[in-house]
């Protein structure tokens, strides 16, 4: 049996969870999260636990028996804690700034490059160098911060563009130009 997907899922106080035809819902103090789930795995709710059980052994249902469980606990979190990713921006002239629900970043670029927040994303820039993405949604909150990272990636050469915040960007050697010998 699956190491995470045989564990329960604890449901904190003043979450809601409705489970009805494969569709979960969960509702908590920051926000509602809906998700589809494969038909064949069960979900069983008893008192405030969650249990994720498939129907047999085979690999596709061990495979999915640890991903819903993760997907189910990661919505409960989302709706309690929310999640964030912090970004840092290096570079000379570098810099983001908000303007209402969208971000402008100055990436060296001959034009501001602006990112609108979808729906359910907040933006937050505390400095001119560090952006901090946060949701409910795991994967949405993950999915605007790569897209922003993209934009401009860490360059290994000159330790410029926008990174993760604690991300270790390995350094090149650049050139070493050619040593004249007499």
């Amino acid at each position: 049996m699956s190491r995470i997907g045989r564990k329960p899922i604890v449901v904190p106080d003043g979450v809601q969870i409705t489970i009805e035809d494969g569709v979960v819902r969960v509702k908590g103090p920051k926000g509602e999260l809906v998700r589809t789930l494969h038909p064949e795995i069960t979900i069983d709710r008893q008192d405030n636990l969650i249990y994720i059980r498939r129907p047999s052994d085979s690999s596709s249902h061990r495979a999915l028996h640890g991903l819903i469980r993760s997907l189910v606990a990661n919505m409960v979190l989302g709706v309690t804690e929310g999640y964030s990713k912090t970004l840092e921006i290096k570079g000379v002239g570098y810099r983001a700034a908000l303007q209402g629900r969208k971000l402008v970043l100055q990436l060296g670029y001959s034009h501001p490059v602006e990112i609108e927040a979808p729906v359910g994303i907040d933006f937050e820039v505390p400095a001119p160098n560090r952006i901090i993405v946060r949701g409910i949604n795991k994967q949405l909150v993950g999915e605007i911060a790569a897209r922003i990272r993209r934009q401009r990636p860490p360059e290994p050469y000159s330790d410029k563009g926008i990174r993760y915040a604690g991300e270790q960007v390995r350094r090149k050697a650049g050139k070493t130009g050619r040593v004249a010998t007499q």
